[in-house]
């Protein structure tokens, strides 16, 4: 008798464990079946890989591709050939300023050439586009440093990943009166900002943080506490908002 319960329960076992497998391989048959149905075959090889080159881009997907690639063949050859020169010399030609790091047509960008801004005072920024921000603003006359990333260690981003050690030389040949920490709010900001403002405490030049709290349009009911809270602390008197 105990043979026989033995003998169902692994028949049992069997068949749990086949009706399984089956069931995933039959799941896995139909993602197979439904991915070949959408893969779309075009009548041209140069077609195919021009969409495949264009779906390469961020938030691109293939059907976006594809649009795109077809309003370039309804273009005139002059403005598709400016097109293919325009993207040649962004990757060509384009290049780094060697004194801020921020994207350049020379080895010093127009900001750190223009004599009328200020150059004694530095904002620190994570990438080339957060200058863009900031000098869409027209509040800031000064220079940037654009460290080209911000502290993550769970990325494997460290500090000598980034652009501090030229930061950290032109602070100490006494090339700064004030470093603006303008980087995004979030953990991995707070850790870089708080990495630098240690690292050039020595040079004893000041070191301040863009303003942090609720944003112009904001209901105060969304906002989160953190952000609440340091809008509380850091309060400004009525009549200087008033300049805003």
């Amino acid at each position: 008798m105990p043979s026989r319960t033995l003998n169902l329960a692994n028949g049992l076992f069997d068949y749990a464990t086949w009706s399984h497998f089956i069931f995933v391989a039959m799941f896995l048959v139909i993602i197979i079946i439904f991915a070949l149905m959408n893969q779309t075959r075009y009548s041209s090889h140069l077609l195919d890989n021009a969409v495949s080159e264009f779906a390469k881009l961020p938030g691109i997907g293939r059907k976006t591709a594809l649009r795109l690639v077809l309003h370039i063949l309804r273009q005139d050859k002059s403005d598709v050939e400016s097109f293919a020169e325009a993207i040649r010399s962004v990757r060509n030609d384009m290049c780094y300023c060697h004194v801020c790091h921020n994207i350049s047509d020379s080895d010093t960008c127009e900001i750190c050439a223009d004599k009328n801004r200020n150059h004694r005072q530095i904002c620190v920024v994570e990438n080339v586009r957060d200058v863009m921000a900031v000098e869409s603003t027209h509040q800031y006359n000064g220079i940037y440093h654009v460290l080209g990333g911000v502290i993550s260690p769970m990325d494997g981003i460290g500090p000598d990943d980034l652009n501090i050690d030229s930061l950290d030389d032109k602070i100490a040949s006494n090339a700064a009166d004030e470093v603006i920490l303008a980087l995004s709010t979030t953990m991995e900001g707070d850790t870089t900002n708080f990495y630098i403002y240690k690292r050039i405490a020595k040079y004893g030049v000041p070191v301040t943080t863009i303003a942090r709290g609720i944003a112009v349009g904001d209901e105060l009911e969304y906002a989160d506490e953190v952000t609440l809270g340091r809008s509380i602390v850091n309060r400004v008197p009525f009549d200087k908002t008033l300049t805003y």
